[in-house]
């Protein structure tokens, strides 16, 4: 098992859109694929209050393309990106890291 971090700067005052977009949208999209994801989380003290985190849980790198590609070039994803930011941009900057738990870590 390998955990994706995925860390979303927003467009300052657009983590409202973002929240949205994902409890109404993506993760239902999520599901259609078979991504898992493993919480989400707001900043409450930090560098950013208009960032937001999530885990998502693989099998495998090989597990995480294809299912990744196929949400990506998903055409209700398409649609549903477009519409969401027909008013502006959402999302200024994303990171991505993959992550392995440890032996001795309450996550495996």
């Amino acid at each position: 098992m390998i955990y994706e971090m995925r860390v979303y700067r927003c467009v300052p005052g657009r983590l409202p859109a973002l929240l949205k977009r994902f409890e109404t949208i993506t993760l239902k999209l999520f599901e259609k694929h078979g991504i898992r994801q493993a919480g989400f989380f707001t900043t409450l003290v930090g560098a950013s209050n208009q960032e937001l985190t999530y885990l998502l849980a693989w099998d495998s790198m090989a597990d995480r393309e294809k299912k990744w590609t196929s949400f990506q070039t998903d055409p209700e994803w398409i649609e549903a990106r477009a519409r969401t930011e027909a008013d502006g941009q959402i999302v200024e900057n994303i990171v991505s890291q993959f992550l392995s738990p440890t032996a001795f870590s309450s996550v495996k």
